[in-house]
């Protein structure tokens, strides 16, 4: 392998930031930081699997287990966690001559994780690729492919270097 293929390319590029973030140096944000809070509910592996797969389209407990790959006491906890912060809901379900059972459903706040779902979907594709993988997002409608993009309300794309974040002193 050619020594220039093994070195990543580097993009000097970050984003802006203003206000109180602007100005508070070295001090830690913790939980003042939205990342943060986000983080420390869906940051492990075993909820966003679980997630990914409500998306597509699992709601019922054994197949959640089955297709994450997890023991059932680790799935009960991570769905307790997802439905307890509001991203999951569970809705009563009964086949016939069984018990009413629960399945799990995507709440509004839950939907509103798509894009993020998506964007660790393209980025695993581009930047870790794996020939047995060929999962792609594309637009139903008409086939073309569906990429995660920063836009502005007026519409523009925005570049990474052009997006200001700014903060408040707490």
């Amino acid at each position: 392998m050619e020594m220039a293929s093994q070195i990543a390319r580097v993009v000097g590029m970050s984003m802006q930031v203003a206000g109180g973030l602007a100005r508070r140096g070295d001090v830690p944000l913790g939980a003042a930081c939205p990342i943060d809070r986000a983080m420390g509910l869906l940051g492990n592996r075993t909820s966003m699997l679980l997630l990914r797969e409500v998306f597509y389209g699992a709601r019922r407990f054994e197949q959640l287990v089955r297709r994450v790959g997890v023991t059932d006491a680790v799935a009960a906890q991570r769905l307790r966690e997802l439905v307890a912060a509001g991203v999951l809901a569970k809705q009563p379900y009964r086949e016939p001559g069984q018990r009413t059972r629960q399945e799990y459903v995507l709440t509004e706040s839950g939907a509103a994780l798509a894009p993020i779902l998506a964007g660790l979907l393209e980025w695993g594709r581009t930047h870790l690729p794996d020939d047995r993988s060929h999962v792609a997002l594309s637009h139903a409608e008409c086939g073309a492919p569906v990429h995660v993009a920063l836009r502005c309300d007026a519409g523009h794309d925005v570049p990474e270097s052009e997006v200001v974040v700014t903060g408040r002193r707490g």
